[in-house]
């Protein structure tokens, strides 16, 4: 009676590699997971139809069952990527909620619509002169206000002159606070105002903001977060 045709040494070593089309992801895994079933019904049948007098050479057996050992590492290392991935979705999407319907303040053009603006404008540590410079859309300036040095960083700005008359048009200002050492401009740094968080969405792996004001930024610009009033 014939012996069934023994399978080579060597001819199940590793399991087959994946096409470069691959899909990545969950179908990658499940591409490895089926190679890696493949390769112990090869290991099996190798060693249930291997010559009894010329069994397999250690060496190769030794590698064979390394590869066994990499493959399963590597389901598992999928597996864990998977549940990480997961629980990082689930994180930044309760992120985003934390954001909706806050004042976020961050340093942004400001949106005067008559009333009163609150900004953060602390004047540079050095200088003994500290003055807003009010921009319009198209880089003119339009207004100078003097601010107190050594008093508080939030002041608030009017948009009107000195006599309580209204001086600007409803629209979007660019403001820096100018900070100087006498003649000498030592910072014109711009100031950062509130707006309520609209919206909030993952790009990238980071969070951007929308603005009530129609405005949009990086959460990681955000230095300062308020209930609105």
């Amino acid at each position: 009676m014939l012996e069934p045709d023994p399978i080579l040494p060597g001819t199940a070593a590793r399991p087959a590699p994946p096409a470069a089309s691959a899909p990545q992801g969950a179908s990658a895994s499940a591409a490895l997971t089926a190679d890696f079933d493949t390769f112990l019904r090869l290991l099996t049948a190798q060693m249930q139809n291997q010559d009894p007098l010329n069994p397999t050479d250690s060496t190769e057996f030794t590698a064979q069952l390394a590869s066994f050992s990499a493959v399963e590492q590597q389901i598992r290392t999928n597996d864990l990527l998977t549940q990480m991935n997961a629980g990082l979705t689930r994180m930044s999407a309760a992120d985003l909620g934390g954001w909706l319907g806050r004042d976020a303040r961050a340093p942004m053009p400001v949106v005067f619509e008559g009333a009163p603006v609150s900004l953060a404008a602390p004047p540079h540590p050095l200088a003994d002169r500290a003055e807003l410079v009010v921009r319009n859309g198209a880089g003119a300036v339009v207004q100078t206000v003097p601010i107190p040095i050594g008093g508080a960083a939030i002041v608030d700005w009017t948009g009107m002159d000195p006599t309580g008359q209204a001086v600007l048009p409803d629209g979007i200002y660019d403001i820096t606070v100018q900070s100087w050492s006498g003649e000498t401009l030592i910072e014109d740094r711009t100031v950062s105002s509130y707006a309520t968080v609209q919206e909030a969405s993952l790009v990238d792996g980071e969070i951007w903001l929308t603005l009530q004001n129609g405005l949009s930024l990086r959460a990681d610009d955000v230095d300062g977060l308020r209930s609105p009033a």
